[in-house]
């Protein structure tokens, strides 16, 4: 068994590895970079070495330097996790060659698989269905177009080396070819160095459909059944199942013995996903389900295999790197309900999904849960890596209680000042599509308006956060007849908003700020500051009280017109009188204030409508 494990990764997948290890009484070395020189996972690693400058291609994807360390640290084995060098055929020989164990297939798998013209055609030979179109080494456009006329749009142009959404381009018409390729092509040999591209008959009606393998060194392969990542945004996966809904048995079986199939072409060791499309135009169906590619490691989504199964797949990859045969045959492992899994990103959807960088002040995902993340309340959020924080994966005797969990899970989420998509996620795992589990991979395209989480928090949440900072106070907003009420002024996020209070607020000293989280979404509510307004008067015409005090004085009624610095409203506070007066002529068109009545720092008073 290694006895000791250096992780060549970081974030959340660094701190799962690291879970499983020392339960498993393996000692654990983390590498780091300048920007995570704090981060969760190296404070959780009985040791941990600097590798180098921020940006990773200083750093995480230096093997050298990784392999350098694992020396330096005294390590038996080599753990890549997922991204960086996790499927480098040449750094998994570098981390053999120097006589360490390395925590993977072997370099010829992953070369074998690596290049997806190669892997289709050891698919066609293992007889393991691949979806319709042109593999060839003749890349010349003429011939490309010719392909893709024959085949019949739309097709999917993709780049052979390619992965990760990258390389990858649809084209509906053949006058829209050549531009598609050429674009295609500049961005796979930026990306990957290999222009070369492959053309798929595109489907009209796709669902990402994947099945977990693994094999081990005593020729043993078998399943873990499959997961389905149909809801994408630009090819990414943003929310994964397990198992995929509409299937039946004999599709699973079929399209699990393909997966099969492909893993023993190669001879497969350790973890690995083979990824199919399928055309759910008719429902999930084996004779409409192709292959993909193969992941030639640990996928981000491999919890909710774990969830179904029961199963540790970290401690799966540790036993069989140590030469241990699988842990379990294939009449050993069952489905025992259902998962799924959200990747909570930092990134702002209002502003088209940019990343969100910055300090988390505030980070919280509740309980009911499994959550793995590499952050926690306090940590920063770099620019120089994958901007997602954290997976919460929820599981339940069947789907509704699986995807009601996750949603509840991400609807009382905070995570502030940096921006989330949890808000997103909740509006995702609500749309009917997915509620019914018809959803396909362009469902985020088609909807995304819809998607979209609220601007502001509901009432009734802005109501109950406004209590916190505003005093308890029997008398404030008090009219004869009705019920008390009070309109006051805040800032939510530093944007001026009016909340109508059908309460008391707070007893003893209210807060000067409170987050407001509502539908996966957090703000900063804080009490009025009307900077350079010391009359209390804001230019849209609304009177605020500029502190605590006591009204003595109303000086009209509603309905009355005024000029500009005609007095409204006195009030006394801190032994002085002041006189709350008119922005701009106008009419009294709401009359909050009330003689004698006691009010906190800005409740609105009087509400001026200007003169058009």
């Amino acid at each position: 068994m290694i006895g000791s494990l250096l992780i060549a990764n970081r974030g959340e997948i660094a701190c799962r590895i690291i879970r499983t290890a020392r339960a498993m009484g393996i000692r654990t070395i983390a590498v780091y970079s300048d920007a995570d020189r704090d981060a969760l996972h190296v404070r959780q690693a009985d040791e941990a070495v600097h590798i180098g400058a921020s940006p990773a291609r200083e750093s995480y994807l230096v093997g050298e330097r990784i392999i350098a360390a694992a020396r330096e640290s005294g390590a038996d084995a080599i753990h890549p996790g997922y991204g960086f060098l996790s499927e480098n055929a040449d750094f998994a020989q570098a981390v053999r060659d120097a006589g360490l164990v390395w925590v993977g297939p072997h370099p010829d798998s992953i070369r074998a698989m690596g290049l997806k013209d190669a892997a289709k055609q050891r698919m066609i030979a293992a007889g393991v269905p691949v979806t319709p179109g042109y593999i060839g080494e003749d890349q010349a456009p003429d011939r490309l177009q010719r392909e893709a006329d024959a085949i019949g749009y739309p097709v999917l142009i993709k780049a052979v080396a390619g992965g990760g959404g990258k390389g990858m381009r649809r084209v509906d018409s053949a006058t829209d070819f050549a531009d598609a390729l050429t674009s295609c092509q500049r961005e796979a040999s930026s990306s990957f160095g290999n222009s070369d591209v492959l053309i798929e008959k595109y489907i009209l009606s796709p669902r990402h459909i994947e099945v977990q393998v693994f094999g081990d060194t005593h020729g043993n392969v078998v399943h873990l059944f499959e997961r389905d990542c149909s809801l994408q945004r630009r090819h990414q996966k943003v929310i994964e199942e397990a198992p995929a809904p509409g299937m039946d048995a004999a599709t699973r079986a079929a399209i699990c013995a393909a997966a099969v199939r492909a893993a023993q072409a190669v001879d497969y060791v350790g973890a690995g996903t083979i990824e199919f499309i399928a055309d759910a135009s008719e429902g999930l169906r084996a004779d409409r389900i192709w292959f993909m590619e193969m992941n030639t490691r640990l996928q981000v989504e491999h919890p909710v295999t774990e969830e179904i199964t029961g199963q540790d797949l970290v401690e799966w990859q540790l036993r069989v790197a140590s030469g241990e045969p699988l842990p379990r045959r294939q009449d050993e492992l069952a489905i025992d309900g259902w998962a799924m899994e959200a990747r909570l990103y930092a990134e702002d959807p209002a502003r088209d999904f940019l990343p969100s960088i910055g300090r988390l002040v505030a980070f919280d995902l509740g309980d009911g849960t499994r959550v793995d993340t590499g952050v926690e309340q306090g940590a920063e959020i770099s620019p120089f890596y994958d901007p997602m924080i954290a997976k919460v994966i929820a599981w339940g005797p069947d789907r509704a209680t699986a995807r009601e969990t996750l949603a509840a899970a991400l609807d009382g989420a905070v995570v502030w000042p940096v921006r989330s998509n949890a808000g997103f996620l909740v509006q995702a795992l609500d749309h009917p599509d997915f509620v019914a589990g018809t959803v396909d991979t362009g469902l985020i395209a088609r909807e995304n308006e819809a998607l979209m989480p609220a601007t502001q928090p509901r009432e009734e949440a802005l109501i109950e956060a406004a209590r916190a900072l505003v005093a308890a106070n029997p008398i404030a907003g008090f009219r004869l007849n009705a019920a008390p009420r009070r309109t006051a002024r805040f800032l939510l996020d530093d944007e001026a908003i009016s909340i109508d209070l059908d309460a008391y607020g707070a007893e003893g000293t209210p807060a000067d700020e409170v987050l407001v989280s509502d539908a996966g979404q957090t703000w900063l509510l804080q009490r009025w500051r009307a900077s350079g307004v010391a009359v209390g008067a804001a230019a849209d015409g609304a009177i605020l009280s500029p502190m605590p005090g006591r009204i003595i004085a109303v000086d009209v009624v509603e309905g009355d017109r005024v000029v500009s610095g005609q007095k409204l409203v006195t009030l006394e506070a801190m032994k002085m009188e002041h006189s709350l007066t008119a922005p701009f002529d106008g009419v009294v068109a709401e009359l909050v204030a009330v003689e004698g009545g006691q009010v906190s720092d800005g409740t609105m008073l009087v509400q001026i409508e200007k003169d058009a």
